[in-house]
């Protein structure tokens, strides 16, 4: 029997992120809410945790720059503790031969030209393009999708004012950069940057962007897209800039929590979900891990769409086209994630002296052929003898993280199989790759390796874990042209009512994806609250 006291207007399933701005706007808009997480601590994957003594990082989630400024204002979040920082440099390649490459404001272009004037001369009609049509995009990341809904006119007609307001945005843009747009969402991230650049370490620099979380070769198609998502962002109204949340990315989450907690809603940490009550074919309530049963108007879920209805609904509760579309959810990033607790700065052989290039996304990966190697290897072997590693060292911005004169280090390494075949488990390999990891990284900064002091090293396997990654999947799902937009999580759920009246979900496997952004949580509080007006 249900305790009385127990019954709310909003139950949400996981306080990452989206859950915990979710619950805020719901809260804000007069309604009563609770958040159940299964971990001891709020913000899912955006967390700060001590993984070595006296060294703490970011240990999942690490950079900041896909946040909507909206939600920052909406949620106060800078009262509530949040500060961010730019980095004092975008990104750095090292390169084999000694040569390297710096993007940044009013560096980049001169950078470049030390490979190739021709491409010097087109940057700026490059960054131009991408900018126009991200601009369009942003406008529609804290939108709902049109949603392919069955049923009568009055069902329709919104869907089609709604698919009108983004047919009037892209317009605004010119007929070649609707073409450029199309393109984007298509081709791979190979053939568009062939199409503008002709240096390796150029193309290099851009294109890893296209692999990011993506378990794909950068010739993949579709891939130009995880490129385009990754210059959506803004950092202190800069657009397409990336920084640091001082004291890590659970600084986000723990003023979002804040946020949360003042506008009156109720979080219960160490208080996982075991299965959602379904009754009379509506979701109603929930089952705890320490079995209290709790009953609420709305069952919003914070998770992979994978987990939600394959592990907390039985299967003769979820429609039959949900289950097909769920057992064909792509998942996986192919990531390797670490955190390293160093002695001092690692100095690499292209640009030994510290400077400004430690405090960038430090990029490991020469060129796109190699890039296209990693993946293939990854495939045929489980994980790449040459991986794909990009350093960032956030203790040169904030000195919170590490004791005086010591650092830490976050690398997000690819590729690795999301799970290894041969009947092969993670929990076997984890140090055998993190070896390769570091060994990695000394090879572009000799010297690396003997400065580690101590790592935490996290598998597809460990984040799925830890986190609820499914196959290590960073984004809830891939970022590829049929998980997309209307398409995500399915047709008919792209409005973020779940397969089931009474059911919501608000995680990143829904529009507009993946990334610290707060655009799902959002979006869905807009569409629970009026329903539950």
């Amino acid at each position: 029997m249900t305790n009385p006291n127990k019954t709310c207007d909003a139950i949400i399933i996981g306080a990452g992120h989206n859950g915990l701005v979710c619950a805020t706007y719901l809260a804000k808009a007069g309604l009563k809410v609770r958040v159940l997480e299964r971990r001891g601590v709020v913000g899912g994957a955006a967390v700060t945790e001590e993984f070595h003594p006296g060294f703490r990082n970011s240990v999942a989630a690490y950079t900041v720059s896909l946040l909507q400024p909206k939600v920052i204002r909406d949620l106060d979040l800078h009262a509530h503790g949040l500060r961010i920082v730019e980095r004092k440099l975008g990104n750095f390649l090292p390169l084999p031969d000694g040569r390297y490459l710096r993007a940044g404001e009013g560096v980049t272009q001169a950078e470049v030209a030390k490979f190739s004037t021709r491409d010097a001369e087109r940057l700026p009609e490059y960054q131009a393009r991408l900018d126009a049509i991200a601009d369009v995009l942003r406008a529609l990341v804290l939108e709902p999708p049109p949603n392919i809904t069955e049923g009568g006119w009055w069902k329709t007609i919104p869907e089609l004012v709604r698919a009108g307001k983004l047919g009037k945005r892209l317009l605004k843009l010119d007929a070649t950069l609707r073409q450029e747009l199309l393109d984007l969402f298509s081709i791979s991230a190979a053939e568009y940057l062939d199409r503008w650049f002709e240096s390796e370490p150029v193309k290099a620099l851009f294109g890893f962007d296209g692999i990011v979380g993506n378990y794909a070769s950068p010739h993949t198609p579709g891939s130009a897209y995880v490129l385009l998502h990754h210059v959506f962002g803004e950092v202190n109204g800069v657009k397409g800039a990336w920084g640091h949340a001082i004291g890590g990315m659970g600084a986000i989450s723990q003023a979002m929590a804040k946020a949360a907690i003042a506008a009156g809603v109720q979080i219960d940490t160490q208080c996982g979900v075991r299965e959602i009550l379904v009754e009379n074919g509506r979701a109603v309530g929930v089952v705890t891990e320490r079995s209290d049963v709790l009953h609420a108007r709305a069952i919003v879920a914070n998770v992979n769409p994978k987990l939600l209805y394959e592990r907390l609904l039985a299967p003769s509760q979820v429609p039959s086209a949900t289950r097909e579309r769920m057992a064909n959810w792509r998942c996986g990033s192919g990531t390797f994630r670490m955190n390293v607790a160093l002695a001092e700065l690692p100095r690499f052989s292209a640009l030994p002296e510290p400077g400004d290039h430690l405090t960038a996304g430090i990029i490991m990966a020469p060129s796109i052929a190699y890039m296209d190697r990693a993946y293939r290897d990854a495939v045929d072997f489980g994980w790449s003898r040459e991986p794909i590693i990009e350093m960032l060292i956030p203790s040169t911005l904030d000195d919170s993280l590490a004791p005086s004169g010591q650092h830490v280090a976050s690398l997000f390494c690819q590729h690795v199989a999301p799970a290894l075949a041969g009947g092969r488990n993670w929990d076997d390999h984890r140090d055998e790759v993190a070896d390769l990891m570091i060994a990695t990284v000394d090879r572009f900064a000799p010297g690396f390796k003997a400065s580690v002091l101590g790592r935490m090293a996290l598998t597809p396997l460990d984040l799925e874990r830890n986190f609820g990654l499914i196959g290590g999947d960073i984004f809830h799902g891939a970022l590829s042209l049929n998980q997309l937009f209307s398409a995500r999580p399915m047709l008919g759920q792209a409005g973020y009512r779940g397969a089931l009246p009474g059911l919501y979900l608000c995680g990143a496997g829904t529009h507009p994806g993946g990334g610290v952004t707060g655009a799902p949580g959002h979006n869905a509080a807009r569409v629970i609250a009026s329903d539950l007006r």
